[in-house]
């Protein structure tokens, strides 16, 4: 991103310098122009130059021809006010008359002089078109008896060009070693907050680590207390209804043997809920063993319940926790909530993660009115997993099941 941005920053940096290069050159073009036009020429435009006097314009190609002998000056001409050349060192042209543009007329009556680089086109460039582009000079002059004339003349582009680049690779090096070493200045700081944000992904995955810890533990606390204290309470309170039911008065019987039904109902209910909070040694047992245990009570309320997993599942602890919850927690709502009768689970792992998904036949719902009942520990599911960068989708259509899908990415799910 460092190298990107220095060369988002040099490339135009470095246009703008060209551009003023090509300025600078220009305007010591003009400079220069407007001195010849002023030392030069003009004491020598008088009336019988004006009047094309062959004399005259020898002497005037005389005292250019230093200047002509450059071979940087391809073309000299003089205007004067109603287009005519009075002067050129093509003499063909001495006398012809071309249309003045606006900007001529504002150069006659005292405006700047002006200095283009381009290729000449206009009627007047006859014998500049095979020359492509040149350096295009107009000042504003006079002659002797102060008639007011346009000085022009006609450069090779190459110094220009040689100016550009003599500039602009002076200036590139400093310009380059000042962005770098802003650069340089800005990699400790960007390393601390690079730093800093793996750190913080760390404690961040260390405190979901914990939560989810803390919350199997907590299961695990409830279901031991529901067995050990509940579950046997009731149980031994079974045991004596039954008893009474035997040995007491005929007619409590029928009542007895009601209440004794309804206790060893609610027992039932109660192991199963301890099955379902006390999740399985996933470390010792592997996920796809946990996993055919923990549909086996809802096969025998008559779910019909088909697995489609591998048999080896290279998954870690946490990994193996997370899809489990999701596997345990979408099971019991198309138990208890979907009225299904059919559910599929399937898990899948590759090189993009690892995937579990539940669907049900159930009734469904509508998803875009929230979460139906029932599926409130499936949010707080999706909450978790997306905090450890994984995915949690629940698709569901009012008649047609409800599909509920988790996604770890490679990270998360790599073997341990």
């Amino acid at each position: 991103m460092g190298f990107l941005a220095l060369l988002i920053v040099a490339t135009p940096v470095a246009f703008w310098i060209r551009a003023e290069a090509e300025r600078h050159a220009l305007d010591n073009a003009l400079l220069l122009t407007q001195r010849v036009a002023d030392l030069a020429i003009r004491p020598l435009v008088n009336q019988d130059l004006l009047a094309r006097d062959r004399s005259a314009l020898d002497a005037l190609d005389k005292a250019l021809q230093p200047w002509r002998n450059d071979a940087s000056v391809l073309r000299i001409k003089v205007w004067d006010s109603s287009g005519r050349v009075v002067y050129s060192d093509i003499r063909s042209l001495v006398g012809q008359r071309f249309d003045l543009p606006d900007w001529g007329r504002d150069l006659l009556a005292g405006g700047p002089g002006t200095a283009s680089l381009e290729s000449q086109q206009e009627l007047e460039n006859e014998y500049e078109l095979a020359s492509g582009e040149l350096v295009e000079v107009y000042v504003s002059s006079s002659a002797t008896d102060g008639t007011p004339l346009i000085f022009e003349a006609y450069y090779d582009d190459d110094p220009v060009r040689d100016e550009q680049q003599a500039v602009l690779y002076s200036m590139i090096p400093p310009l380059l070693l000042a962005l770098a070493a802003l650069q340089l200045a800005q990699l400790p700081p960007a390393i601390r907050l690079a730093r800093g944000i793996q750190d913080h992904q760390v404690s961040r995955n260390r405190l979901l680590k914990r939560a989810v810890e803390a919350s199997d533990l907590e299961r695990r606390r409830i279901a031991r207390d529901l067995h050990d204290e509940v579950i046997q309470d009731l149980s031994g309170l079974g045991y004596a209804l039954e008893s009474e039911e035997l040995h007491g008065p005929l007619e409590q019987r029928p009542v007895l043997g009601g209440a004794r039904t309804i206790l060893q109902q609610s027992v039932r209910a109660l192991r199963a809920m301890t099955q379902e909070l006390y999740p399985p040694d996933l470390e010792q047992l592997g996920l796809r063993t946990s996993l055919e245990r923990l549909v086996e009570p809802h096969q025998e309320r008559g779910l019909t319940v088909h697995l489609l997993i591998p048999d080896d599942v290279p998954l870690g602890r946490g990994s193996s926790a997370l899809l489990y919850r999701v596997a345990r927690e979408a099971l019991s709502n198309s138990a208890k909530h979907s009225g299904a009768t059919t559910v599929v689970l399937s898990l899948r792992t590759d090189q993009h993660g690892a995937e579990i998904s539940i669907s049900d036949n159930g009734k469904g719902f509508d998803t875009s009115h929230g979460s139906a009942e029932g599926h409130l520990g499936l949010r707080i599911l999706q909450d978790t997993i997306r905090e450890a960068g994984g995915a949690l989708e629940i698709l569901s259509v009012p008649g047609a099941g409800t599909t509920v899908t988790a996604r770890l990415q490679p990270r998360l799910a790599a073997a341990r």
